[in-house]
């Protein structure tokens, strides 16, 4: 199915107002708000690793405002239940049967912040939840609608009393990225009050609007070579020296949903191949295991895609389109 270019127009279009909308009140960070958008149109969910303060919730809410949806905050502790998350049925006396009291995850965008101080029970259920989009409690299955993202955080500074999320969890999420401190010139903006408060926002499209564009954004046409440039790169990780376990499958099927997204977002009908390097490095490197020797030597895992980048050559871009 080929993408009128007319759809593929007012899906950039929508797309930048969404963008700017959130910059409003999460100033200096275009690049992860755009990352964030993009995750969500491609039906994924996105891991922070931040300290805390750089604005993580306040991208969370402004999200959420700009899509007319709901949001909630999940903090996560080391006493947190899985039923904390999911929500639980309990036992009306007065009418004599269970009812469902559904819990924070029945929201369009979740917040699910320092998720690695939970056990990795209560992890599980939360990660179960962002892979199936439903809920399973007695018996009975309820949906968490629609759009349904996770925005996780985890802090890479204090890792005392946390709960290291195994790697086969971490391939769950579509892209790990960082929001970091903003630069200098925002930073005075925003201690100059130039911040919009997030409840300040107006709607820029309605929930059913964005479920459209990610439908949208599924029939991007992505051209042979293209999809052979993301194989030679998935292959490149699990042959790279460095690395003890390479992209996985679920990897590269993110990444060509990305890229697609990221392809329709620019106005485009179809994928080129800078639409695959400008996401690879968020959606691949948190699937790749280091060989402790490389971890030692302080190689990562963003310099080993980074790499990959440089060896595995494209196809030119007359080609890829």
């Amino acid at each position: 199915m080929t993408i009128p270019q007319e759809q593929a127009t007012w899906f950039a279009d929508t797309f930048g107002k969404l963008a700017d909308n959130v910059e409003h009140a999460v100033l200096g960070k275009r690049h992860v708000i755009d990352l964030v958008l993009t995750a969500m149109l491609s039906d994924g969910h996105v891991l922070l690793e931040d300290v805390p303060g750089t604005g993580k919730t306040s991208l969370a809410r402004a999200l959420a405002q700009s899509v007319h949806g709901t949001n909630t905050r999940i903090q996560f502790t080391p006493d947190l239940l899985p039923g904390d998350i999911t929500g639980i049925t309990v036992y009306d006396q007065k009418t004599g049967v269970f009812e469902f009291h559904s819990g924070p995850v029945f929201a369009n965008i979740v917040l699910a912040d320092e998720i690695n101080r939970a056990s990795p029970k209560t992890q599980s259920a939360l990660l179960e939840v962002m892979a199936e989009g439903k809920v399973t409690i007695d018996g009975i299955t309820r949906p968490v609608g629609v759009p349904f993202l996770v925005i996780a955080t985890q802090n890479p500074v204090e890792q005392a009393g946390t709960y290291r999320l195994p790697e086969a969890q971490l391939d769950r999420f579509l892209m790990k990225t960082s929001l970091g401190y903003p630069d200098h010139a925002a930073t005075v903006r925003i201690l100059d009050g130039a911040a919009v408060a997030t409840d300040a926002l107006e709607a820029i499209v309605t929930p059913d609007t964005l479920v459209g564009m990610a439908d949208l954004a599924r029939d991007v046409y992505a051209n042979a070579l293209v999809l052979d440039y993301i194989a030679r790169m998935v292959d490149a990780t699990r042959s790279a020296e460095q690395v003890r376990l390479g992209v996985s499958i679920r990897g590269a099927l993110a990444l060509t949903r990305a890229s697609r997204t990221r392809a329709i977002s620019q106005g485009r009908t179809y994928v080129t191949p800078d639409d695959v390097k400008a996401l690879a490095v968020a959606v691949l490197s948190h699937r790749l295991i280091l060989h402790p020797e490389a971890e030692f030597d302080g190689v990562s895992a963003e310099a080993v895609v980074g790499q990959v980048l440089l060896d595995v050559p494209p196809p030119s871009q007359r080609e890829g389109a």
